[in-house]
This record gives C-alpha cells, sequence and structure tokens, in this order.
C-alpha cells in the first residue's frame, strides 16, 4: 500500500507539473532589455528607399545567436537580407510564425524635433522612424523568442521569426521573395504581424483591434485625349475637360456596400461599446432600410468607417499640360483603389468604365504592386481567442475584428493559406492628427506601451504554441 501511495503521489505530481503554465517572466528586469534592444534597432537607418537592412539584420542575427537560437539569412540583394529564427516544439501542431519589418519609410530630418534615428526618450516617449512602424514589432517579436528560450518553455509548435525586408514599397526582395523561393522556412499555420493595434483615447484604451484580413490596393488610370491648341481659345473637348468631368463622376460615385465575416462582427461589437447614437449607427450597418443613411453620416464625418463599407477609388494623381497657353491632347488622373478581399478587379474595372461613360476617356488597370487575396483568417480560432484573453488581462477592453483598408505583407501569407492576424501595441487615437503617428516626422509610442504590448504577445504566444 505504501509504494502503491507513493506511485500515486508521483504521477499526480508529473500530471501537475505537466499542466502547469510557462514560466511567468520577471518583467521589471526584462524591460530594461527590452528598451535597449528597441533603442538600438531605431539607431538603425533602415529607410526604403534605398532599403539598407543589413546592419538591423546584422544586430538581430547576433542577440539570437548568442542565446543559442537557430538563425538563418536569405536575400535577393546581399544589403537586404530577411533572417529567419526559429525554435523546434515537438511537432503535435504546425508552427507559429511571428513576422515584423525592419525597413522604414524615408525621412526629412530637417522636420524632426528629434533627430529620427536618436531615438530620444522625451516625456516617456520613444521618438524615431519606425517607432510604430514597425520596429516595435520587431523588439517584441525578438523578446518573445528570447524569452521562449530563456525560460526554456516546451513548445507543441515551432515558433518562427521572420524579420522581413522591403515591406515600405519592395516586396520582391522581402516577403515576395520569401512566399515563392523560402516557403517551407516560414510555413505556419497561423501568423502574427503588424496591422492592429490598441486604441486610446484622451489616455484611456478603448478597444483592442486585430486585423483578419485586407483589401486589395490597385491602381486605375483614367487617360483623356482631346485636341490640342492654343490656350487663348478654350476647347469644350479639351482632354483637361473631359478629364475633370471623369474624376467628378467616379468622386460622387459609391460602389456597393458588402459585408463580410470580420466587417459583419466589427461593427457589431462597435455597438456593443457605444451609446446612443453613434451605437445606432453601427446597428445600422446591418439594416438594409437603414445603412443608407448611415453611410452617408460616415462618409461625411467618418470617412475610414465608410471605407470598411465597399471598396474604394480616390483620385491622387493628376497630371496634363506643361504650359499655360497650351491646351495639352491628353491628361491622366491615377485612383487609389482599394477592393474588397474578394472583388473581381476586371469586373470592378469595368464599373467604373460605366459610370465615367466618356468614350474620350479610357479607363485602364495601371502598374501597382497588387497584393494577393487570401482566406479571411477566423475569428473564432484558437488564435483569436488567446489574443482576446490576453487584452481583457492587459487593457480590460474588447478585442474586435478589423479589415485593414491599407495593405499589409499578411497578403502574401493569406495567398498561402496561412492564418494571420494583425496586432500591435496602445497608440493614442489623438497622436495621428498631431502629426506623431507612423510615417509622419515626429513618429513615437509610449515606452510603456511598449512594455504592456510585450506582455499582451507573450500570453498570447504561449497558450497558442506551449505544450498544455
Amino acid at each position: 500500500m505504501k509504494r502503491l501511495a507513493a506511485g500515486l503521489i508521483l504521477v499526480l505530481a508529473s500530471i501537475s507539473l505537466g499542466a502547469q503554465s510557462p514560466a511567468v517572466p520577471n518583467w521589471s528586469a526584462i524591460e530594461a532589455d527590452t528598451l535597449k534592444h528597441f533603442q538600438a534597432l531605431l539607431r538603425f537607418d533602415t529607410s526604403d528607399p534605398p532599403g539598407r537592412e543589413r546592419e538591423a539584420v546584422d544586430y538581430l542575427a547576433g542577440v539570437l545567436k548568442a542565446e543559442g537560437i537557430e538563425v538563418q539569412e536569405f536575400s535577393t540583394e546581399a544589403h537586404r537580407p530577411n533572417l529567419v529564427a526559429r525554435l523546434k516544439g515537438s511537432g503535435a501542431k504546425r508552427p507559429l510564425l511571428l513576422m515584423a519589418h525592419t525597413d522604414t519609410v524615408n525621412v526629412y530630418p530637417e522636420r524632426w524635433t528629434f533627430p529620427p534615428f536618436s531615438a530620444t526618450i522625451d516625456g516617456g516617449y520613444a521618438y524615431g522612424r519606425g517607432a510604430v512602424d514597425d520596429k516595435d514589432n520587431v523588439a517584441t517579436s525578438l523578446m518573445v523568442m528570447l524569452l521562449l528560450k530563456r525560460l526554456n518553455v516546451p513548445l507543441d509548435r515551432d515558433v518562427i521569426f521572420l524579420a522581413e525586408s522591403g515591406e515600405e514599397g519592395s516586396t520582391q526582395v522581402g516577403i515576395q521573395f520569401m512566399v515563392n523561393e523560402h516557403l517551407p522556412a516560414i510555413d505556419a499555420e497561423y501568423c502574427l504581424a503588424e496591422g492592429g493595434g490598441v486604441s486610446r483615447i484622451g489616455g484611456v484604451v478603448k478597444y483592442a483591434s486585430v486585423q483578419t484580413l485586407e483589401k486589395r490596393p490597385y491602381a486605375i488610370e483614367l487617360v483623356a485625349r482631346g485636341p490640342a491648341g492654343h490656350g487663348s481659345v478654350p476647347l469644350e473637348t479639351s482632354a483637361v475637360t473631359h478629364l475633370a468631368q471623369a474624376v467628378a463622376a467616379v468622386t460622387k460615385w459609391q460602389p456597393e456596400i458588402r459585408l463580410n465575416e470580420t466587417t459583419s462582427a466589427f461593427f457589431s461589437r462597435m455597438a456593443e461599446i457605444s451609446s446612443g447614437e453613434e451605437a445606432a449607427r453601427y446597428r445600422a450597418v446591418a439594416d438594409p432600410t437603414k445603412v443608407a443613411e448611415a453611410d452617408a453620416w460616415f462618409r461625411r464625418f467618418d470617412p475610414r468607417m465608410a471605407a470598411i463599407l465597399r471598396s474604394t477609388v480616390a483620385p491622387n494623381i493628376v497630371t496634363g499640360g506643361n504650359r499655360v497657353n497650351v491646351i495639352p491632347s491628353e491628361a491622366i488622373a491615377t485612383l487609389d483603389t482599394r477592393v474588397l478581399p474578394d472583388e473581381d478587379i476586371n469586373a470592378f474595372v469595368d464599373q467604373v468604365r460605366k459610370v465615367v461613360n466618356d468614350p474620350a476617356v479610357e479607363v485602364r488597370l495601371g502598374k501597382r504592386n497588387a497584393r494577393p487575396g487570401g482566406v479571411e483568417a477566423r475569428i473564432d480560432s484558437e488564435v483569436f481567442k488567446a489574443l482576446e484573453a490576453s487584452v481583457r488581462t492587459h487593457y480590460n477592453a474588447p478585442t474586435l475584428p478589423s479589415m485593414s483598408t491599407g495593405a499589409t505583407d499578411m497578403a502574401y501569407l493569406r495567398s498561402k493559406g496561412i492564418q494571420c492576424y494583425g496586432i500591435g501595441p496602445a497608440i493614442d487615437a489623438e497622436d495621428g492628427p498631431k502629426g506623431f503617428g507612423a510615417h509622419s516626422d515626429q513618429e513615437r509610442i509610449l515606452v510603456s506601451e511598449l512594455h504592456r504590448f510585450l506582455r499582451v504577445y507573450w500570453d498570447a504566444v504561449t497558450t497558442i504554441a506551449a505544450r498544455k
């Protein structure tokens, strides 16, 4: 009986140990490490163009290798490498991919209060190009990998970190190259990357958004032609006149409203966390008898919400003529076109032709690096549920699935069937209009929110990938 009891105690002890959650990091000690790596990454000028991610990748590789983490590099150009690091799991489940890009958009240094690559800390904020696009994700992904290794967390999945190059306009050296030539190195069931975030208004967190799909970008060109002539003799048939009428027609046109699983859930959850007329408008989106009125309000007062409802066109480039006294024979407008993920682009171009309805104006697809369509990430998946739980723990806020009106490199992974979720740290809603947001001349992030984002990321990754 004693031997039996002793054996039972050992079995129960082993079950208890096996069911324990991963070790809890010592966050106060880790924050200094996180900030050190984040500032180091901000100080590398990885502007794209020209694209010079080499120094940042060398830094990441050195940090990872020093802690015994396997690292590979893949590149089409030596100075623009992509780094892949992998922590092995048991193979019980398919891998989890953590993706972030090391390049940034360009800067005009004279417009910055603090030098754009100084990583200055002031008033609790870290300033620098890439602070919220996307070196915050690079640094937190790096720290998650380091903590998984340091704490020897047993994994049911491989956890892969892809630090990619070229996201800001040179995807042929980054994600396109990786997907087309080295997919096995990054193939996964799930991916976490940029594209979401946490909204703070007046310093108070309102909700977190997780990107589960995105629109596809195209360029549509309106090419108007007419007789050339002397500017002192106006012509009603001039190319510029035809183009102006075509642009006005396209701008007035509103494509059909179409919801999907993500946008339906987004507006439903926005209604739940809102009140009064605001909540009523969000609910009206799902009501065919009321959606037109809500849409009209959104177009005037909240264009971002209107853009979520449909495919959109925006006439952003107009060219024609080179002298004030010469009527040009050709004028061109380029429309920034963002279509819903399942939109047939050729059929959409035909719709634009019908709207323009002018034989003097050719409507055609322009040249643009159009990202592919792909699967919509499920909002009932273990990943979305893990993100929801982590957001509740650290922000005490709801999580909304979102469809990005912009574009991310997750589109290339979605085209291969990978379920992708865009996440990000808390950002003050007031920062963008004040000029402190992504791509601005004073890009910044609250250091405290960088640290909180790492905790959210850690909880989600360990829930998704750690051995149960």
